[in-house]
């Protein structure tokens, strides 16, 4: 059973670092508003995932995975949020002119950890990956009313682990990003990355 739980851990750490939507929402923020903000944004996003370990646990992310409709409605939802960061990114890229000092230009609004939450929350790949991937990752020893769980709060452990790392790593090149030439150019990447993010979600199928 232990081999088992760290191989499960294994994986799971290996789709944790995989680069997707929470981690350009988490550049976006952390560059805008500096590592405060960005730690903010790793919490809500952690809570996002606790939320749907939740739901996982009470069968109601099975529903959603097996429900075209809720669904649709769910990614459709997800979708349109990233494109309007992304869009929101692009256009904050359009104040950082060249010679201007990097400060120019209203940084990006709304609550840090309600921007993770709601990204995190939005994305119905996750209702998936917990109903389809997560069961076949828990330990054959282990009850399943326990190994769900566990495995639920190592992933949220993990995301926040890793997400948090990389905000700190964004802030020991701060002096970098705020370069007025440099944040423009992250500023467009990350738009541009998040509305592909948005329009992949929305093309997405159960």
């Amino acid at each position: 059973m232990f081999v088992q739980l760290l191989a499960a851990i294994g994986v799971l750490a290996v789709l944790t670092m995989v680069p997707g939507p929470d981690m350009a929402v988490v550049t976006k923020r952390a560059v805008a508003c500096g590592w405060r903000d960005g730690l903010r944004t790793v919490g809500g996003i952690t809570a996002g995932l606790l939320t749907w370990g939740v739901l996982t646990v009470a069968g109601l992310a099975a529903v959603l995975a097996a429900s075209a409709t809720a669904y649709t409605v769910v990614k459709l939802a997800g979708a349109a949020y990233l494109v309007f960061l992304g869009v929101q990114a692009l256009v904050h890229s359009r104040r950082h002119r060249a010679g201007a000092p990097a400060e120019a230009g209203p940084a990006p609004k709304g609550n840090p950890w309600r921007t993770g939450f709601v990204s995190n929350v939005f994305n119905p790949k996750i209702a998936v990956f917990y109903t389809g991937l997560l069961p076949t990752l828990a330990p054959s020893g282990m009850a399943p009313h326990t190994g769900m769980p566990l495995l639920v709060l190592l992933h949220a452990v993990l995301t926040l682990a890793w997400l948090s790392g990389y905000v700190l790593l964004l802030a020991k090149a701060r002096a970098l990003f705020e370069r007025p030439g440099v944040r423009r150019a992250l500023d467009r990447v990350t738009g541009v990355v998040l509305i592909g993010f948005g329009i992949k979600v929305a093309a997405t199928r159960p």
